[in-house]
């Protein structure tokens, strides 16, 4: 396909919300599979609620989400202004020029487009298919009468409607990618472009984002803006990869990719009509598995930030045991932890045993001198490798007839101060001998 140039045109008034990343990413990776451009566009005539500072904060979360743009507000291109209130100018000279030929006209301050009448104004969607529509039935309510379009606001500033049909044909913008929302604005905007003789753009509306409830995504359904995601843990590969199966299916059910393998993928014309379900257990599953998959420092410089959120003197840790080390200690987690916020609290007893000593008081029923016994007998292993305190202490309990969770439970708890953990084993031999030995010393077990 040649010449793709699709536009996300954001307005500044609040930061990155699910709906506006998914928007950006399905436009992103129609332009990344065609080899063509992604346009950057803000949408600021709301002088009012608009703010720079939330320009800033939408074009902060599409960087994290890694979606790059070709042209936009801060980095130019041949199309622009990018930015509407910088292009006031170029709405009012088409306005006049439909003034000049009869097809709007003034009411006060305000220019108006002359709705016209029986006019055939269908158009085929690349996602909804045929969409049927006649010009007459853009009636005022309970009314007759053909409902004219504003144009030109009293204050001089340009409705919606208009604005996104003069910037989208001199931006070339081939494919308006949009949510479903837009479908009742497509027909308004068709009129304009055959007013002013343009070549209408292609049209692809992107079904709506709902909660397990099937009720419209909201704050109430949990994090709606990109950055509280960043905040909870996940990854930006993750809600790239999430985000991108909201409406979208890469096939032979595969769920985890890459934004060049998804890019590589992406159609248009396979994306669903149905709404889509916006699953928090999808997200965690796809973000653990994105989290399995990073090289272990990667992974580590995900975790640290929460480690030392909670209050973990890190740097101390790296300088003792190394930076190799405390990246060991994640791989040991296995998958465990479905974001990097909660694999860091899966995780705290590498980096300090006091979380363990908030968390663990031994029962008073606990046979203390046999536990002394079984640890002092594994930690005479002569390496201290987690096999051979394996073989060890499945022969002591084999020889003492009992059972090995009686006695490797509350080394887990003397260790991590949690129920679940890795292999414990494992776990003492990356905390080392003498590590293990000051915690079962604490617990009065050693």
């Amino acid at each position: 396909m040649e010449n793709v140039r699709v536009r996300f045109a954001p307005s500044p008034t609040g930061a990155l919300h699910i709906g506006g990343g998914h928007t950006a990413l399905f436009n992103w990776l129609w332009a990344r599979h065609n080899g063509g451009k992604f346009i950057l566009r803000i949408e600021d005539t709301d002088l009012v609620r608009s703010t720079k500072e939330y320009e800033q904060t939408i074009m902060s979360g599409m960087k994290w989400l890694g979606l790059d743009w070709d042209e936009g507000v801060d980095i130019g291109g041949d199309y622009g202004p990018y930015r509407q209130s910088e292009r006031l100018d170029l709405y009012k000279q088409y306005a006049e020029k439909l003034l000049d030929e009869g097809k709007a006209y003034k009411d006060g301050e305000a220019i108006i487009f002359k709705t016209p009448a029986n006019q055939d104004i269908s158009f085929d969607d690349i996602v909804y298919g045929r969409v049927e529509v006649n010009s007459d039935g853009l009636r005022e309510k309970d009314s007759d009468k053909l409902k004219d379009i504003v144009i030109i606001k009293s204050d001089g500033m340009p409705t919606y409607n208009y604005a996104v049909v003069i910037d989208d044909y001199l931006m070339k913008i081939s494919h308006v990618i949009r949510g479903e929302d837009h479908i009742s604005n497509t027909p308004k905007q068709i009129l304009i472009y055959r007013a002013l003789g343009w070549d209408v753009p292609k049209f692809a509306h992107l079904p709506m984002i709902l909660g397990r409830d099937k009720k419209k995504l909201s704050k109430r359904h949990g994090a709606t803006s990109i950055y509280e995601y960043r905040d909870m843990g996940y990854m930006p590969d993750s809600v790239f990869n999430f985000l991108a199966l909201l409406g979208w299916s890469a096939g032979d059910d595969k769920e985890i990719f890459t934004r060049s393998e998804a890019a590589d993928l992406f159609e248009l014309s396979k994306v669903a009509r149905r709404p889509a379900v916006f699953d928090f257990d999808k997200l965690n599953y796809i973000n653990q598995e994105h989290l399995k998959r990073l090289d272990p420092l990667t992974r580590l410089n995900m975790v640290k930030p929460f480690w030392i959120e909670a209050g973990l003197n890190v740097e101390e840790v790296e300088k003792t045991r190394g930076t190799d080390w405390l990246a060991g200690a994640l791989t040991l987690m296995a998958g465990r932890g479905r974001t990097a916020k909660e694999m860091a609290e899966f995780s705290d007893y590498f980096v300090s045993f006091e979380p363990v000593k908030k968390r663990w008081t031994p029962d008073e029923n606990l046979d203390k001198a046999k536990l002394k016994e079984f640890y002092e007998f594994i930690f005479t292993a002569q390496e201290f490798k987690a096999e051979s305190m394996e073989n060890l202490a499945r022969q002591w309990v084999e020889d003492k007839a009992v059972k090995m969770k009686d006695y490797a439970m509350p080394l887990r708890y003397a260790l991590t101060g949690m129920k679940v953990s890795p292999g414990i084993f494992e776990v003492a031999e990356h905390l080392g001998r003498d590590e293990c030995k000051e915690r079962l010393k604490f617990f009065g077990l050693m």
